[in-house]
């Protein structure tokens, strides 16, 4: 999953401690090994961890890696501190760049600001900062010009980078190992970073080819000056209303830059032996993302018909596109099988509770045509469908398949796979609307995950005029309630006066 909200975070108060439970352990593939042990030793359970409150054994004592996960914790997402955390961050920092980086502004920053807080000359402090951005530990993006740095927040950001090209300077089949036990057997990660709150990090793209042949044709002219309340244009598909952001073609049709790099999910399962047979150099990034990380090589520019050429690839290969929740600036689309990705392993694991934001289409199965010969069971990513009995009295054995709507990321894929044609797309009863761009998102994810304060503050320090302008801008185009929440968290009698204008001038 490569892509990051580049935007605006701005970490404050340090986190509080989290209640852990005991995890069972999942060996590793046999001769699999992580950083610290050797080849062949059982993974145990570190020794800090027991029922009740998780401590993170020796790292109780402040380090430069202890400070970089408070850092990091600050952000919407959150990290999960453990032991595995630590091992992963000591294969990507050395302990003074993880001091470093743990100290400076999560919002973007110049050479000038990191030099005046690390207290070094601006020549040794734009090296430090180069080499960071190399290593892809931070994003390299420019603005007037001048070089402009941001820290991208773990997942989706440089977890994924240390994977997205092939690297000899780090031990990628250990960082696989890690990866795999912080994300699939201490699931507190996967929690904080998909279930608090009801705004994701990322949603799913309709599969096109599910679409009738007006779906393919070419994207409809955006809209210009829209604001924020004004829907982009859209293209009319027989009763369906395709967006344009709904679109992954029109996405790569409309991006200012591309680029291709290693799927990190299907690298990762690769040093684990379990990586499936679908294409791994297949990861799209989009726009300043897109050129932060060609510059430094961890992804290859390609031109809009070749990305397209290898969306289609995605789609020969039955892989859903999961990309960036917003409607405007997508930072990256991912083309995800269900075996490998951990955007749709997760949606497996927690269900109902939808990690995933659903396009706006459900499929709709008409049982008189199904034949039972479960393909669109097979190809569903997420588990959403089942061979059910058909109670045909003629054929007690008949079956046929069942859809829980729920659990459904309304990807498209079953009805491109149905033999009969028993299966067809229908919008949603409900329109879901992403956010708008990843300043909305921010916001609105921080303020359900109790963070907005962070957002405010950096090191304790306000954030500018320009910035504050931009969260309470955001703030207002809330529905009530999350304006309820922002204020509560804020206690600002400024943001409530704004509040309170905003609901008077609306009246």
């Amino acid at each position: 999953m490569p892509g990051f909200m580049v935007l605006i975070f701005c970490p404050g108060l340090c986190y509080p401690a989290r209640q852990g439970r005991k995890r069972k352990f999942k060996p590793l593939p046999e001769g699999g090994h992580t950083a610290g042990i050797s080849p062949g030793e059982p993974l145990t359970p570190p020794a800090a961890y027991s029922s009740g409150r998780r401590q993170v054994s020796h790292h109780l004592v402040k380090t430069g890696y202890t400070a970089l996960v408070e850092r990091l914790n600050r952000l919407p997402q959150g990290v999960a501190p453990s032991e595995t955390l630590f091992r992963i961050l000591k294969i990507l920092f050395r302990e003074q760049d993880a001091a470093r980086v743990a100290q400076l502004p999560i919002r973007p920053f110049t050479v000038r600001r990191a030099a005046k807080i690390w207290k070094l000359g601006e020549g040794e402090t734009a090296q430090i900062l180069r080499d960071l951005a190399e290593r892809a530990l931070l994003l390299d993006l420019e603005r007037d010009g001048e070089p402009l740095y941001v820290l991208p927040p773990p997942m989706i950001g440089f977890f994924e980078f240390s994977l997205m090209r092939l690297r000899g300077d780090i031990d990628q089949k250990a960082l696989s190992e890690l990866f795999h036990e912080y994300v699939h057997v201490e699931d507190d990660f996967l929690m904080s970073l998909f279930l608090p709150g009801e705004t994701q990090v990322g949603r799913v793209f309709v599969h096109e080819p599910a679409l009738t042949d007006a779906a393919t044709a070419a994207p409809a002219q955006r809209e210009t000056g829209a604001g924020d309340g004004e829907e982009p244009s859209a293209a009319a598909v027989g009763s369906l209303c395709i967006m344009d952001y709904e679109r992954a073609t029109a996405v790569i049709e409309t991006a200012s830059s591309r680029g291709i790099s290693l799927c990190f999910c299907r690298h990762k399962m690769s040093h684990l032996g379990r990586a499936c047979a679908a294409p791994r150099e297949i990861c799209m990034t989009f726009n300043a993302p897109a050129r932060a990380l060609i510059k430094h090589g961890h992804a290859r520019t390609v031109s809009k018909e070749e990305c397209l050429d290898l969306l289609r690839l995605a789609w020969e290969h039955k892989l859903v596109q999961f990309g960036s929740n917003v409607r405007e600036g997508v930072g990256f689309i991912c083309n995800c099988c269900g075996c490998c990705c951990e955007a749709m392993a997760s949606a497996r694991r927690f269900g109902l509770l939808q990690p995933i934001h659903t396009t706006n289409f459900l499929p709709v199965l008409e049982s008189g045509k199904c034949l039972g010969c479960g393909r669109c069971v097979d190809v569903c990513p997420v588990a959403s469908l089942g061979l059910v009995s058909a109670h045909d009295s003629r054929k007690p054995k008949r079956k046929t398949a069942a859809l829980d709507a729920k659990r459904c990321l309304g990807c498209g894929l079953c009805v491109r796979e149905c033999p009969a044609g028993a299966i067809v797309l229908q919008e949603r009863p409900q329109r879901i609307i992403p956010p708008l761009n990843s300043v909305h998102q921010t916001v609105v994810m921080a303020i359900e995950r109790g963070k907005l304060p962070n957002l405010i503050f950096d090191n304790h320090t306000l954030a500018s005029h320009r910035l504050m302008a931009a969260i309470f801008g955001a703030i207002l185009k809330l529905p009530p309630i999350k304006q309820l929440m922002a204020s509560s968290q804020l206690k600002s009698r400024y943001l409530e006066a704004l509040i309170r204008r905003a609901g008077e001038q609306a009246l």
